[in-house]
């Protein structure tokens, strides 16, 4: 579940439950003493529990939950999933977004291309990737990948994550609708299969 600090409300009975478990586990092991039917009851009751509170959490709770810190991020993704992974940088037009890594892999053997937001884990770190909302480099280096894995038949893997792209000023100077819409264009024609994955945040015409 993460740290503390990280835990949220309504995930605090879950994690009183781990603890439990990971205290007779190390009472096992150092005592030797035949604890496992205890451990086997205590995880089906994490499991039934587990399954219960996401089920029954409210919106307000499911936005906290896509944005909670200890999420899994694209990077996260990308060092679990897939191998010879080369993420490659810039727009070609003089700039890159670290709001948005896109690159080359494989998965399970076949080579694929691989887009998605990121965020930080810490101040410093989303400060650098701009809490995870693009700017229109961002959308246009994405393209580019994108045509890239066209052009030699790899399939596109996409991973979702963000409030939206950047609103601010710069953005709309530097045309940040018109990277959207061509976007979306040119992906509606790609020749090739793309999967989207929805992995925390999904706001507006950004994601």
């Amino acid at each position: 579940m993460g740290s503390a600090d990280a835990v949220l409300d309504f995930e605090r009975p879950l994690v009183e439950l781990e603890r439990r478990i990971a205290e007779l586990e190390a009472t096992r092991r150092e005592t030797g003493a035949d604890l496992e039917a205890g451990i086997a009851a205590l995880r089906a009751e994490l499991a039934r529990l587990r399954e219960r509170v996401f089920r029954e959490l409210s919106p307000a709770q499911r936005v906290r939950l896509s944005r909670h810190p200890g999420r899994p991020s694209t990077l996260d993704y990308v060092a679990g999933l897939f191998t010879d992974w080369v993420e490659l940088h810039g727009d070609r037009l003089g700039r890159d977004d670290p709001a948005i890594v896109a690159g080359l892999a494989r998965f399970r053997g076949r080579p694929v291309a691989v887009v998605g937001h990121q965020k930080g884990r810490n101040t410093r770190e989303n400060l650098h990737r701009n809490f995870g909302s693009p700017l229109p480099e961002g959308y246009r280096k994405a393209l580019r990948v994108m045509r890239l894995a066209a052009r030699f038949g790899r399939p596109v893997i996409s991973f979702v994550d963000t409030q939206g792209a950047f609103p601010g000023v710069e953005a709309e100077e530097r045309g940040q609708a018109e990277a959207i819409a061509r976007n979306l264009l040119e992906m509606a024609d790609l020749p090739v299969p793309v999967v989207a994955c929805l992995v925390g945040e999904g706001g507006s015409g950004g994601a």
